[in-house]
């Protein structure tokens, strides 16, 4: 069985473990109020509605 002649620098690690992140985006859906996109489970940022209600009020942008 191989084994590692050398610990792994920090540096090597690191740059193994960066694309991790790059997999785990958020995914998005689409607002029924107002059809922006937003992170499922969280208020929409552009009209404010979660669930079916206003939760927050958001100014309009003029």
């Amino acid at each position: 069985m191989g084994v590692p002649k050398r610990k792994p620098s920090h540096s090597r690690q690191r740059m193994r473990r960066a694309y991790n992140s790059v997999l785990k985006l958020p995914q998005l859906s689409v607002c029924p109020q107002c059809a922006a996109p937003y992170i499922p489970h969280r208020v929409c940022p552009a009209c404010g509605f979660y669930r079916g209600r206003q939760v927050i009020s958001v100014k309009a942008e003029t």
